[in-house]
């Protein structure tokens, strides 16, 4: 038996590999590639702790969360060239806190709109791309 709760970022398991791979880990957050790729890059960086709000987090990992977050960011804007990059963070269904981090194409799915959690026509890409573009996340991430 686990002393984890049962939350997928905590316990890593099959729930969390369903929906991402991981790309590797940052000062007090791990590092996800969403699965779902409307949004081309799409990551999620998830709290290294299990809290649910951004105010449980002790004052220095939230400096520290908030500096991967934007770490994160700048590579998808590097590697991924999108016009505008979307945050969410939201947990209502998975108190765990993590930070969408979406990056947004003019004339593409959802410009001007709230990003789709999974969107009814979700995009997938084969292993190769996934690959591809892990390896690039964590070229820019130093990782």
């Amino acid at each position: 038996m686990s002393d984890l709760p049962d939350c997928q970022y905590c316990r890593k398991d099959q729930r969390l590999h369903d929906l991402m791979i991981e790309v590797g880990t940052l000062s007090v957050s791990t590092v996800y590639l969403f699965k779902e790729q409307t949004h081309p890059g799409r990551c999620v960086v998830a709290y290294q702790h299990h809290v649910n709000e951004l105010f449980e987090v002790p004052d220095r990992d939230l400096t520290l969360f908030m500096q991967d977050v934007a770490k994160v960011a700048r590579v998808i804007k590097t590697v991924f060239a999108p016009d505008k990059i979307n945050y969410g963070a939201y947990s209502d269904k998975l108190p765990h806190l993590h930070m969408h981090v979406v990056p947004k194409y003019r004339d593409a799915a959802q410009w001007g709109a709230p990003f789709e959690m999974m969107p009814a026509a979700r995009t997938t890409v084969s292993p190769e791309v996934y690959q591809q573009r892990v390896s690039a996340l964590r070229a820019g991430l130093g990782l």
